[in-house]
């Protein structure tokens, strides 16, 4: 790259990410069933404004290499497997604080940012062991609780399974809901069951998981993410990365635009994390160029976005190395740890 292009790379690099930044946590608010049941969702209709969104908006060269630098400090970086081990989740927390390979950050000229996922997610087990990797850096732990992820153990068992997480040192809970509360459009359960669940992560952030691939209706995500948001929680995620339909550009159209609602109607900001699926770097440009138009650059950041990935941070670091060397290399250039 030439200098000219290394001192437009900086000016558009991304941020260290903060934890949760200076945003008001969302409380929620009383359930309102009347604006719940108001929600109708145009399936065509969204999904004619996801088609116009390729053709309409694309960045290239140094603007590409700053918006994937971006998707870096926005990602949970992920492992959700039955062969976890100790050791595994030590080399995910390194690649979390180290992401990008020295030489490439140095060539695109932005060594000096120092770029790091937002967040670990594992298995409460791991907990422990992510935290402990992660002593000294501003990276979050994350744990999937709840049941993990279907969310049929029984409800006392997951409340502790939050607190112990919590005290493990997690500063951030994925939780699953119950997906036979929204089936049949029990919202006074659903809002009962996550508001319980927001008072069991006492000062760490909830994430609620509402399934979106297993709710049956598009109308159904609005619903449930709005009776999520005022049972006060901090983010809605759409998938666990389980369901055989995960997360999508449609349903995200839905969720990001009830998220501006409930802004609207509340003045409380609340986060967006779509996972599942989601591998390929022009994908998660596609999102971050949905984030931003939907709800705007107060929202591209990792205290109110987050991927959940374990695949796609290999593919961002191809399209990096690519930009500043305009060759693609193989994938095993750039090791999960």
């Amino acid at each position: 790259m030439n200098q000219t292009n290394v001192t437009t790379l900086k000016s558009r690099g991304a941020p260290t990410p903060d934890a949760h930044g200076d945003i008001a946590r969302n409380p929620g608010m009383p359930l309102e069933t009347d604006w719940i049941d108001a929600i109708r969702v145009n399936r065509s209709a969204a999904e004619r404004r996801i088609t116009t969104l390729a053709g309409r908006r694309t960045v290239k060269k140094d603007w590409q290499a700053a918006w994937l630098l971006k998707a870096i400090t926005c990602m949970d970086l992920t492992t959700l497997a039955g062969d976890d081990t100790d050791g595994r989740v030590r080399r995910l927390c390194a690649k979390a604080r180290q992401p990008v390979r020295p030489d490439l950050l140095e060539a695109l000229g932005v060594e000096h940012l120092n770029i790091t996922v937002g967040a670990v997610c594992v298995y409460h087990v791991f907990v422990k062991t992510a935290v402990k990797a992660l002593q000294g850096s501003n990276i979050g732990v994350a744990a999937v609780s709840t049941g993990f992820p279907a969310g049929h153990t029984p409800f006392e068992t997951r409340l502790q399974e939050i607190k112990a997480s919590v005290a493990d040192g997690a500063s951030e809970i994925d939780i699953v809901v119950s997906r036979r509360h929204v089936l049949t459009a029990n919202w006074q359960a659903l809002y009962d069951e996550v508001k319980a669940f927001r008072e069991a992560c006492g000062p760490a952030h909830l994430k609620a998981i509402i399934a979106t691939g297993e709710l049956g209706s598009i109308s159904k995500v609005g619903k449930a993410s709005m009776t999520c948001m005022m049972a006060g929680a901090d983010f809605v995620k759409t998938s666990t990365g389980m369901e055989a339909v995960n997360a999508t550009l449609p349903v995200s159209l839905v969720m990001m635009r009830t998220i501006r609602d409930y802004h609207a109607r509340t003045g409380y900001k609340v986060g967006f994390k779509p996972a599942g699926g989601i591998s390929a770097a022009k994908t998660a440009l596609q999102y971050l160029i949905l984030l931003k138009e939907e709800l705007g650059d107060e929202w591209m950041t990792p205290a109110l976005f987050r991927f959940g990935a374990s695949r796609l941070l290999g593919d961002i670091e191809r399209q990096l190395e690519h930009h500043a060397t305009g060759r693609y290399s193989a994938a095993n250039r750039h090791p999960m740890g």
